[in-house]
């Protein structure tokens, strides 16, 4: 038995765009310079209050942080009504989990800083929610690359760090499996570089869904 851990956005669902023309209306409405889409996808997966101060050079979020981190949220659904800014899976994503979703030998479950109405959407639309027995959201934990959304999700279904496997396209992906005692799959269809998610201690890198089948078993 294995637990298979999935991040969700870069890894799951491409939602730059989403995520970039949200983080950029909001830094409007501070009058903050706008973003580029490179400082956006740079901070995606981490949680968003930390996400929004690091955007800004700031180590810790601060109270301007949070209120961002707020006018965000209450607009990000808004944002997502427009059929321009969808959150769609990435090719041969969907053929991976209705192949590896009913296997009496897999737990499959979701590690993200998506809020938890954010994951419960995802999975909703994209009918994962059938496949995904346990998630932790970046609201249940502190902020990758902190290790607890892996070790709480093992603590739940009672499997060991050592029989998991973190699958993601952030360096705080990478840094959150090693620091919980899981394996590290970098993907590379995501928003960091392969040398990135190397350096970061990826035991391995795959460039297609179905090469994550290989370090499954």
């Amino acid at each position: 038995m294995k637990l298979v851990l999935f991040d969700c956005d870069g890894t799951l669902v491409d939602s730059a765009g989403l995520i970039h023309e949200t983080m950029r209306r909001t830094f409007v409405q501070f009058s903050k310079p706008e973003p580029d889409v490179a400082d956006t996808k740079a901070i995606i997966g981490l949680t968003l209050d930390i996400a929004i101060a690091r955007m800004q050079g700031k180590e810790h979020a601060d109270e301007e942080a949070v209120a961002m981190m707020a006018y965000y949220k209450s607009l990000f659904s808004i944002v997502r009504q427009d059929l321009d800014f969808r959150e769609p899976l990435f090719p041969g994503i969907r053929a991976l989990i209705e192949e590896i979703g009913p296997r009496e030998d897999l737990l499959i479950g979701a590690v993200t800083g998506k809020s938890r109405r954010g994951l419960n959407l995802v999975m909703e639309t994209h009918g994962f929610d059938r496949y995904f027995v346990v998630g932790r959201t970046a609201d249940d934990c502190p902020s990758k690359p902190h290790p607890a959304m892996v070790t709480e999700c093992c603590d739940e279904t009672g499997m060991k760090p050592a029989d998991t496997l973190v699958i993601g396209d952030a360096v705080y992906d990478m840094q959150m499996a090693k620091a919980a005692g899981a394996k590290a799959i970098g993907v590379s269809w995501g928003y960091a570089s392969v040398d990135e998610l190397h350096r970061a201690g990826a035991d391995a890198v795959v460039h297609h869904p179905r090469e994550i089948l290989a370090h499954i078993g």
